[in-house]
């Protein structure tokens, strides 16, 4: 990350261990820096969600749809695979 100071935080000692991962650092470090500092606007993410929904809709699928389609997506996330 351009422009960083390292800073130190206490945590628990399950997460200490996970940052210990460089790249686990450098993303909670952006997290926590647009947490802190938001930007004006929607996050890149909530624009992703948006136009992925746009397309979704220019196909004639509707909110119901997508809803549908994302528990059971979730669900089988949850579950894990099948045998």
């Amino acid at each position: 990350m351009p422009d960083t100071v390292p800073v130190t935080i206490e945590v628990e000692p399950g997460v200490a261990v996970a940052l210990g991962d460089p790249r686990t650092r450098a993303a909670m470090g952006r997290l926590v820096s647009r947490v802190l500092n938001p930007r004006p606007g929607p996050s890149e993410l909530a624009q992703a969600i948006a136009e992925a929904k746009a397309e979704a809709r220019a196909a004639g699928l509707t909110d119901a749809d997508i809803t549908t389609e994302l528990e059971a997506y979730n669900a089988e996330r949850r579950d894990g695979p099948r045998a």
